[in-house]
């Protein structure tokens, strides 16, 4: 740490990554291009980064069938909240800073869809019906008002091989259930564990 060489200024990091390649500079959009559409009809997954007021940040895995996240138009998507462990510090987050930006996924894609914007909760809307899953209503959805969306290339997707499973370290990480064990739930038995995150835990995705 004694010998690192911090950087300090934009001038230093530009000089030493070099200038925005001339593609990249001009490829944010500010509304959403059918494609775009396409693409969000496509993705089950996405990451959701947010901050509060002070700039501590966040950043949320959701996912849910293919198109959970509704396009309303061009300027405007929507994303509906599954029942979870009711944390949901991004939501807090939002509540206090209202900047947003997702990363839609496509399994097997290697190139990413990002949309920033502005984020607001709503309690109920018209398009709520059209987000039931096994029966489940969503209580709340986040909307979302795109200022800015673009296409992430594919590089660091293919310099993790992440879609590749012959590439795929040893799965030998400890269990969901023990990692509870050892950090969130001392006070619980790793058999009640064991037992909380086992088969009927896909049964339970969509129960409050």
């Amino acid at each position: 740490m004694a010998e690192r060489s911090e950087i300090t200024s934009v001038a230093e990091l530009t000089e030493l990554v070099g200038p925005v390649m001339e593609r990249a500079a001009h490829k944010v959009r500010p509304v959403l291009d059918p494609i775009d559409m396409m693409w969000i009809s496509r993705s089950p997954f996405l990451l959701m980064a947010t901050s509060d007021a002070e700039g501590n940040c966040d950043v949320s895995p959701k996912g849910d069938p293919p198109g959970f996240v509704q396009v309303l138009d061009e300027r405007t998507i929507a994303m509906p909240e599954r029942p979870g462990n009711r944390r949901v510090d991004g939501y807090h987050n939002i509540m206090a800073n209202p900047h947003v930006g997702l990363i839609f996924l496509v399994p097997g894609r290697n190139d990413t869809l990002r949309v920033n914007g502005r984020a607001r909760l709503v309690r109920d809307a018209p398009y709520f019906d059209d987000m039931v899953v096994k029966g489940h209503r969503p209580v709340l959805a986040m909307e979302v008002d795109v200022e800015e969306a673009f296409y992430h290339c594919a590089k660091a997707f293919l310099r993790s091989s992440l879609w590749k499973p012959e590439e795929w370290p040893a799965d030998d990480l400890p269990s969901r259930a023990r990692i509870s064990k050892a950090l969130e739930a001392k006070g619980e038995s790793l058999e009640a564990l064991e037992a909380y995150y086992g088969p009927d835990y896909v049964q339970r995705l969509y129960r409050a």
